[in-house]
């Protein structure tokens, strides 16, 4: 029974991370159709494949977390300025002053984001130590960014789902932007870390996420890259005005996307894929004689023989 429940379990975490990937794939070509159903599906994605990871109580806090600070600095920005800058919504239905559907984005794609992480640093267990109870959320945080500085000029300077009060000099997104990104999400991330390091899964009782748990979330980590570089294809060539009346070349702002995203999204992705391989050893990278695996925490330990 047990293992025919595991098996069902699987089977729908894979049906969901595959509707989840053709959504993705698609949300460019009818976004006003495709991305309420896609914010569906990462959430029940994260919700299952966190719940097998870490257990329902610790997805609980993560979105509860992530909703609040994420939420409560977004409206803090556009009510003073801080962290992110002068800006406001275009669009609805809202929560205060951000649109219902910022905060499913943070979860979804921080999820995501955290564990490409854990992927390149290392598993957050209960009383881990301390290098990866910072390193994980802090890398998590840049790979989270790294999502933000590829779609923040098309989203807001092309398609004005939101507005730059004061412009920026990154096609009118200004740099206070990043860093309020990059503080967010760390904060969010490193409560996260804090709450598995106190009470996430005791490394005796719990084991190591498969290959296929973290082959499915690199997959969707790199299918949202992929979006941009499909925006860069079939985004329409004109020209744009910002707030402060400066004008920009939409084929510019989608081919500065491209490349922030091959060399920033795919880039992380490529890292977290290669340290997959090493941890499924499908390519034994060691000198003969050497033995080696990786623990819960994602440290290499070994002896030679």
């Amino acid at each position: 029974m047990a293992t025919d429940h595991c098996r069902s379990a699987s089977t729908i975490l894979w049906t969901v991370t595959g509707l989840t990937l053709i959504l993705l794939l698609t949300k460019n070509l009818i976004p006003s159709i495709v991305v309420p159903v896609l914010l569906l599906t990462q959430a029940v994605f994260t919700l299952l494949h966190g719940s097998r990871r870490y257990g329902w109580r610790a997805m609980v806090v993560f979105v509860a977390v992530t909703l609040l600070v994420s939420n409560t600095l977004e409206n803090l920005s556009i009510l003073t300025g801080f962290p992110f800058g002068n800006y406001h919504y275009t669009v609805g239905p809202q929560l205060f002053l951000v649109p219902v559907m910022i905060g499913p984005a943070y979860v979804a794609t921080g999820y995501l984001a955290w564990t490409v992480a854990t992927l390149l640093v290392g598993e957050v267990y209960r009383g881990c130590g301390r290098l990866t109870t910072i390193g994980t959320p802090l890398v998590a945080s840049f790979a989270m960014v790294a999502w933000d500085l590829s779609m923040d000029p098309t989203l807001a300077t092309i398609q004005r789902l939101w507005i730059w009060e004061d412009s920026g000099g990154f096609f009118g997104v200004p740099l206070v932007n990043f860093l309020g990104w990059s503080l967010t999400t760390y904060v969010f991330l490193q409560l996260f870390s804090l709450y598995l390091r106190s009470f996430g899964p005791e490394p005796t009782a719990a084991s190591e996420p498969t290959t296929v748990s973290h082959l499915q979330s690199l997959v969707l980590y790199a299918a949202t890259a992929a979006t941009f570089v499909i925006a860069f294809l079939i985004g329409e060539r004109t020209t744009v005005t910002d707030a402060l009346g400066q004008t920009w070349r939409t084929g510019d702002i989608y081919e500065a996307s491209v490349l922030t995203t091959i060399y920033g999204m795919i880039f992380i992705t490529v890292l977290a894929a290669l340290n997959l391989i090493r941890r499924s050893g499908v390519a034994p990278l060691n000198p003969p004689g050497t033995s080696r695996h990786i623990s819960l925490a994602g440290t290499p330990t070994g002896s030679a023989s």
